[in-house]
């Protein structure tokens, strides 16, 4: 992504330290965009970093277009997902551009606001890692000799693959949005021959999302289900039962996100048109994307209250929306709010800003006919220099804030007034998602403002200091500095083959990058168990600094021929070589490991590798084009791509920072047997008990702790290597646009069909190691238009089909989605033009499963948005 010919920093916050090079979109608002320019094949004179294609944002120049002109425009939308009140919110944008002293000076200025409701409902299914029938691992199925093996209907077995559900949540996301952006361009020309131009663009895009989520966690005992068939099995249910001992949880939970993100870009040009058919232009530019908080809480927290005494818990997966119930211990009433307690708590701060500066240089010489058509040389530097940083407060006070008895938790649920809380309900929410409509749905759930919740724990329990901050020092702090030189040559030339013209280009890029990276990170201390299954490690604030370094050259040729055999045909034909560079947290110098960890003592953890070197593509593309109209062609075009250097996880199992597993040592064999002896149950609760009596010191609002004689916790220790597979991705692609005579209607269709030789196979449990080729599906779109007398009318249908998102050891898939919108506008005064707009009329939803089509990891539910307004062209 380039904008005027320029490399764009980008920043995107999330929930920890980010490390992605991706550009967001959401950044910049169409309304400030004059063009696009879209680049598949590869071309020496464009900046590298596109493996498959490269995109240029155009914004407009004042002296491209003399004299004085503008425009003002208002809408207002209207986004009916919104949970609760609809409200319609303003978007307003304007441009003005003059020229002065005969054309010899202009000025340009344009501006965006925009402000946007809109609400996501979805539900969310974890799954377990996928599983052989004839393993017996912890949270597998029993197997058939164990007395729970009667409750499986159709247990997979042998090499039949499955998955079990660890957990569900049904999120509601109500969210507001602001962005400005501007834009601020001066332009001299004082002679025909020499152009100046001085631009600064800026954007700021603020979010902040609420949520509230009802959420159940299996803890796989005593449990019952029944599957489908192999050779990959999913659950058409998924129970659990509970006994009143074990004080089983059922969560209700608040989130709040706020944060901005900001854009600034400070650019200079000077073109100028030497004798001799030279032409010489020199480009640099300051320009950085920054991410942060905008509350003092953090930019994603999430604080929660639970109702303990969970009898049973269900998944259903019969339907589209996966259904959750679950029954109450005898005298538990699930939305008696006297009895909510507030539990666990997170904060996170994260920090992430991009700053790049850069040079151009770049010559054109127009040759006077003959072969050589013209020339085209230059050199870019490049100096990348990245920032990302996270800090986390996390307290997992999952059996309750004051801690797990029944007297501390009745004192936590009476710092909360009753009235804070208020009935959500669940069928409404996915209203219109089959499975909504069950009898079996649980019907509703408490919801409640996050900050009415925090404010008074943190007045009873000090969770973020007693001062109601929780903004929390930078843990993690990684900084990368990148930089590029990148000089390149084209030669372009004309001549007739077989007596028909053609056009040959040819050009070679050559790209030197060094790259430095240091990394801050947090040193932990020790671990605690938190449940029966909740292992978290624990961090004393200490950090460590470590820096690595890396550097890669490539060379990338690229060579385009086209040829008019017939008049109104184009032929088309070219190759090239290609790179886009690791992700900024592959790149990362330093050791992280998770804060939570399974039972048995596995966690996993990562370290980056400054030395990556960076994806490369082999391109082949052809194309044919036949314009038959003045406002009509068809065009057919074939792709290869030979992809090598795909970066791959080695996974070393060790010990990290010598941490030890409370549930694995002298200590923990030593309660299991007295209690044994005793004759009572093997609970978490009959083993903190123990521990507390007989190790002092060892259990700490309520969790046990480590000891130095435990067992150590091990750790898989992924890292980023780049791998000797690689892929070929090739396809066709199918254009036709035809305008019916002068009747003013058109239709416009596009039918993209991909294939990869490296897909996932499903088959294989987690346990075994896969290279696959993510994000790979055929599309098609299909537009009808009616453009005439002043009326523009258009309706747009766009379809993806199911791709794989993401594999590794397991997969998730996006279901197949299409969606309808449709736009209209008149100008019915000359420079006057009322339109609107509908996006995604039907209301189609999003949902995407694991291995089976059955195993739904989330479903989310999407509504249509609406928008209409006035614009005044002047």
């Amino acid at each position: 992504m380039i904008l005027n010919g320029r490399q764009l920093p980008t920043s995107i916050l999330g929930d920890g330290a980010n490390g992605s090079r991706a550009f967001d979109f959401a950044n910049l608002a169409s309304e400030g965009i004059a063009a696009l320019e879209v680049y598949k094949s590869g071309r020496a004179t464009i900046p590298s970093g596109g493996i498959g294609a490269t995109i240029n944002i155009r914004t407009p120049r004042p002296l491209d277009r003399p004299g004085t002109r503008g425009s003002l425009a208002a809408r207002g939308v209207i986004d009916t997902s919104q949970n609760g009140k609809k409200d319609i919110t303003p978007e307003v944008s304007g441009i003005f551009s003059t020229t002065l002293a005969d054309d010899r000076i202009g000025i340009l200025v344009n501006g965006v606001y925009q402000k946007r409701r809109a609400s996501v409902n979805q539900a969310n299914v974890g799954w377990r890692d996928g599983t052989l029938g004839t393993e017996n691992n912890w949270g597998s199925l029993a197997q058939p000799g164990d007395p729970r093996a009667a409750n499986i209907t159709n247990r997979p077995s042998g090499n039949t693959v499955y998955q079990v559900p660890q957990n569900l949540s049904y999120d509601l996301n109500d969210i507001q949005r602001e962005r400005i952006n501007g834009q601020l361009v001066l332009q001299a020309r004082p002679s025909d021959t020499l152009t100046a131009t001085a631009d600064f663009t800026y954007s700021r895009n603020e979010v902040k999302t609420r949520n509230n989520n009802l959420g159940i966690w299996f803890n796989h005992n005593d449990t019952s289900s029944s599957w489908t068939d192999g050779p990959i099995a999913a659950p058409i249910f998924y129970t659990e039962r509970f006994t009143a001992g074990e004080t089983k949880d059922l969560l209700y939970s608040s989130g709040y996100t706020a944060g901005r993100t900001e854009n600034k870009s400070l650019g200079g040009n000077l073109n100028w048109k030497a004798p001799g058919g030279v032409t010489i232009e020199l480009d640099a530019h300051h320009s950085t994307a920054e991410s942060k908080p905008t509350n003092k809480y953090g930019n994603v927290n999430s604080l929660a209250t639970a109702i303990f005494g969970v009898a049973s818990q269900t998944i259903n997966f019969e339907d589209k929306l996966p259904v959750a119930s679950f029954t109450m211990q005898p005298g538990i009433d699930p939305l008696n709010a006297a009895l909510l307690t507030p539990s666990g708590n997170r904060y996170s701060n994260s920090y992430f800003r991009d700053r790049i500066n850069q040079a151009q240089f770049k010559a054109h010489y127009d040759h006077d006919g003959g072969f050589l058509d013209s020339i085209d040389w230059g050199f870019a530097y490049t100096d990348n220099k990245v920032r990302s940083a996270f800090g986390l407060l996390q307290n997992d006070t999952w059996g309750g804030v004051g801690g797990d008895s029944a007297t501390a938790r009745n004192a936590a649920a009476a710092v909360i007034p009753d009235s804070i809380f208020s009935p959500i309900s669940v069928p409404k929410a996915f209203k219109g998602i089959d499975g909504a409509k069950s009898a079996s749905l649980v019907q509703s759930f408490y919801g409640y403002r996050f900050e009415d919740v925090l404010s008074r724990i943190d007045q009873a329990y000090g969770v973020c200091g007693g001062d109601g901050n929780c903004l929390v020092p930078y843990t993690t702090d990684r900084r990368i500095r990148e930089k590029t030189m990148a000089p390149y040559l084209q030669i372009n030339t004309r001549f007739d083959l077989f007596s028909h013209p053609a056009h040959l280009v040819g050009g070679l890029r050559y790209e030197s990058t060094t790259i430095k990276s240091s990394a801050l990170v947090p040193v932990p201390t020790g671990t605690r168990q938190n449940s029966p299954n909740e292992f978290n490690v624990i961090y004393s604030g200490q950090t460590s600094f470590t820096t690595f370094s890396g550097a890669y050259h490539e060379w990338l040729p690229a060579i385009d021929l086209d040829i008019q055999p017939i008049r109104n045909v184009k032929l088309r034909a070219s190759y090239s070589h290609t790179i886009t560079r690791a992700d900024y947290t592959s790149l990362q110098g330093g050791l992280t490991v998770d804060t939570l960890f399974r039972a048995g003592g596995n966690g996993t953890g990562a370290q980056g590798n400054p030395n990556l070197q960076p994806y490369k593509s082999k391109n082949i593309d052809l194309s044919a084009e036949w314009y038959y109209s003045p406002e009509s062609y068809f065009s057919v075009r074939y792709f290869r791509k030979n992809v090598s250097n795909y970066i791959g996880q080695t996974q070393v199992r060790q010990n990290a920072f010598g941490l030890r597993d409370p549930a694995n040592g002298p200590r923990y064999r030593a309660a299991t047997a007295a209690l044994t002896a005793a004759g009572q149950d093997l609970t978490f609760t009959n083993i903190r008990n123990y521990f507390s009596a007989n190790y002092p010191g060892s259990v700490v609002n309520g969790a046990i702790l480590s000891a130095p004689e435990d067992g150590p916790v091990t750790f898989v220790i992924s890292q980023p290597f780049n791998s000797d597979d690689n892929a070929t991705i090739n396809g066709f692609e199918f254009a036709l646009q035809h305008s019916f005579w002068d009747t003013g209607f058109g239709t416009q269709l596009n039918y993209t069909i991909v294939n990869g030789n490296r897909p996932y196979n499903n088959n294989l449990p987690a346990s075994v190691s896969q290279f696959s080729i993510n994000g790979l599906s055929d599309s098609a779109n299909a537009s009808l238009y009616y453009d005439k007398n002043g009326i523009q009318v258009r309706a747009s249908y766009n379809y993806r089909a199911e791709f794989l998102a993401s594999g590794g050891t397991n997969p998730y898939y996006i279901n197949s989605y299409g969606q309808l919108d449709a736009s209209a506008s008149w100008e019915f005064i000359p420079g006057v033009t009322v339109f609107a707009e509908a996006i995604n009329l039907t209301g189609a939803d999003r949902s995407g499963h694991v291995r089976s089509a059955k195993a739904v990891t989330f479903v989310a539910k999407q509504d249509a948005r609406y928008s209409a307004g006035l614009r005044f062209n002047f």
